[in-house]
């Protein structure tokens, strides 16, 4: 397929796309201006019926919203990596969980998760990419690899997925487009390219690629099926190596495998997932980037809720139900604000030319307050004077009762829309401890569809990164940084060669080739803080125990899950109180760490004596061995004489030369005592 064809067929699926996504994409951004743009919540007709007329937004919604997003940043999330094939992958788990939190570290991939999950919790889509880049840009000699993670912005209109793809982490999409917008001028510099000059076809498909004020440019991925043929090569040890084909340094690592005495065993032929990467514009493919690293599509969606209806996929979040209620809701506070505006006071009402020559100080009598006021003297028909009182007075305005309750069953229908948060903003000091757990689980369990969606998406991106660090993390004795779960720092290297001493062959340690996980994310029931959850819960399993060793191990566990300023160095003491206790299992270091305090510390006289005694028992042991040894040692001389004696002796007949021998043999028998039991030497305390 000539790029022409391939640049056709990619803006065919893309409009077909778009056009069947077009409206509910567009609910999304309409959904995210609502709750955070100015002015967007009288978007529409509303706007003209209050021109020139109080228009104010109490924005309830974008309360809500945020509510959820701080739960979520209060209960961050990662993935964590489970060997397939038993407890010796463990170790190289543990190394793929430290590498990839060190890529999210590295990469600030909380601005990725956090970009993502309020996308989809304000409009309902929301998505993040995955990316392998050079650890160093400048380095030309330096061709190390690193994985990063980034935003997506507006990814409702940015990301599309193949029609196809039914599954919510669309692992089973073959095409994915990501659009960014570019100034005309800025498109022209970068890419060379006048979108003036593209073929009148564009301007036939439903997506306008090209305005007078932006250009779109779209990443492009595409999944391809590559046949590959896999080498099976047995090594005179038996191992068997396997080498493919397809991949670069074939040949050579064949040549290399044969000279160390290796027979290709099978060869089989078989279909492997690539992800081909274009950039295109609504003109031309600008750039073939060629595979990619890994075996899926790095884009990972976000979505608020999800559902099909007549086979289109349609999504929302938080804002989509609750907006008519706030449109009432503004409407109402606007009307009362314009009701309140209007003077209560009842006022006068005169001709002009009874006011003539007075009209400012009527105007400043509400801030001066004059003592009396002015009025003209006026005529009737005849000539005679008439009455110099008002002709009449303004009614003072009321607001109607009707309205009144309406804004009450607004606010009643806002509440249960967006969880009902004032429930727990309402909370006194009188409240027990366990209705204030039921609110908390009630408003967790009322946000828990994102928090668990949003797991749902940092568990594909831990998929994707497997699958990408296995062809980007290839360099023997690379040095990468690792973090445990504590945050700390570490080192580790890559593919470090290491001899199995059963079998003699060469293996390699934290070797991703071999990394067959699956791919957990721990998610429940949402709290304020787990940690403080699980402080709760220790102090109240306090309360009930009265073994004093139970009540050290609690209260060093509670003091664990501390949190607060400085409270890190605390956290090491209580954890190394619990190593020393058995409850926690420690670290290789921790364990160093402990032997050597153990080995540094000073005997008690208790164990002074006990070594004493086991040394006074080891030597009478041995005393005893050597009395046995002497007396063995006799005997053995005692035969041999006897022997000599029995072939010395001539007149002798043979029947009392042999009882004599047995006679001397039992004596022999008697004399030697038993073999002692040695005594093993106790160990050191």
């Amino acid at each position: 397929m000539t790029k022409a064809q391939l640049h056709a067929e990619a803006l065919r699926e893309f409009d077909n796309i778009e056009t069947v996504l077009r409206q509910e994409r567009l609910q999304c951004l309409n959904d995210r201006r609502f709750c955070d743009i100015a002015g967007a919540q009288w978007e529409g007709p509303l706007q003209d019926q209050f021109e020139n007329r109080p228009r104010f937004e109490v924005n309830k919604v974008n309360l809500a919203v945020m509510r959820v997003i701080n739960e979520y940043r209060n209960n961050r999330m990662t993935v964590d990596f489970l060997p397939k094939e038993g407890a010796e992958y463990d170790k190289l788990a543990d190394t793929c969980n430290g590498l990839y939190r060190a890529d999210e570290q590295d990469s600030c991939a909380e601005e990725a998760y956090d970009n993502a999950f309020e996308e989809a919790v304000k409009g309902g889509f929301g998505a993040f990419r995955l990316r392998n880049e050079y650890t160093d840009e400048e380095d030309e000699d330096d061709d190390t690899q690193r994985i990063c993670i980034e935003p997506i912005f507006d990814a409702d209109t940015s990301v599309y997925f193949d029609l196809n793809a039914k599954r919510q982490d669309k692992s089973d999409a073959k095409r994915c487009f990501v659009l960014t917008a570019m100034t005309p001028a800025a498109y022209k510099e970068e890419w060379g390219d006048d979108p003036q000059t593209w073929p009148k076809s564009v301007t036939r498909v439903m997506f306008d690629w090209y305005t007078p004020e932006v250009v779109y440019v779209a990443e492009y991925y595409r999944v391809e099926e590559v046949s590959d043929t896999v080498v099976t090569v047995e090594m005179m040890t038996g191992k068997e190596e396997k080498l493919r084909e397809g991949d670069e340094g074939f040949e050579d690592a064949l040549k290399e495998l044969k000279a160390l005495g290796g027979k290709v065993a099978k060869r089989k032929k078989v279909k492997t997932r690539k992800v081909h990467k274009y950039i295109l514009s609504g003109g031309k493919i600008l750039e073939d980037c060629g595979y990619i690293a890994g075996k899926n599509i790095p884009i990972v969606p976000v979505y608020g809720k999800r559902w099909f209806v007549d086979n289109v996929e349609r999504c929302m979040g938080i804002v989509r139900l609750a907006k008519d209620a706030q449109r009432l809701k503004n409407m109402q506070l606007s009307k009362l604000a314009e009701i309140s505006a209007l003077s209560s006071i009842e006022k006068p009402i005169f001709v002009p030319e009874q006011v003539a020559g007075h009209q400012v100080m009527w105007s400043e009598d509400n801030i001066k307050n004059y003592p009396y006021l002015l009025v003209n003297t006026i005529t009737d028909a005849s000539g005679n004077a008439a009455p110099a009182g008002p002709v009449a007075y303004t009614k003072s305005s009321q607001i109607p009762p009707a309205m009144a309750a309406l804004l009450q069953v607004t606010d009643a229908d806002m509440n249960e829309l967006l969880g009902n948060a004032q429930a727990a903003e309402r909370m006194v000091s009188h409240v027990t401890g366990k209705a204030i757990d039921m609110i908390q689980q009630s408003l967790g369990m009322q946000s828990y569809v994102y928090i668990s969606n949003m797991g749902k998406a940092v568990k594909r991106a831990g998929e994707i990164w497997l699958s990408m660090a296995k062809d980007v993390f290839v360099e023997p004795k690379r040095k990468m940084k690792v973090i445990d779960e504590a945050g700390k720092m570490d080192s580790i290297e890559l593919m470090t060669p290491t001899i199995d001493e059963e079998s003699g062959d060469i293996e390699y340690e934290n070797d991703l080739s071999d990394a067959q996980f699956d791919v957990s994310v721990d998610i429940g029931p949402t709290a304020p803080s787990k940690r403080a959850a699980t402080v709760q819960a220790i102090t109240g399993m306090m309360a009930i125990t009265q073994d004093p060793e139970m009540l050290k191990v609690l209260s060093s566990m509670a003091m664990l899950n501390m949190e607060g300023e400085g409270i890190s160095d605390v956290r090491d003491y209580f954890r190394k109180q619990l190593v020393t206790m058995g409850v926690l299992k420690p670290t290789e270091q921790e364990a160093q760490e402990l032997q050597q305090a153990l080995a540094n510390q000073q005997p008690s006289p208790e164990a002074i004596y006990l070594q004493a005694e086991a040394q006074k028992a080891n030597a009478l042991a041995t005393k005893a061995q050597a009395d046995t040894v002497l007396t063995l040692a006799k005997a053995e001389e005692t035969r041999a004489k006897t022997e000599d004696t029995l072939a010395k002796t001539a007149g002798t007949s043979q029947d009392n030369a042999m009882k004599l021998a047995d006679r001397i043999e039992s004596e022999v028998a008697r004399i030697m005592p038993q073999q002692a039991a040695p005594v093993m030497p106790m160990q050191n305390f």
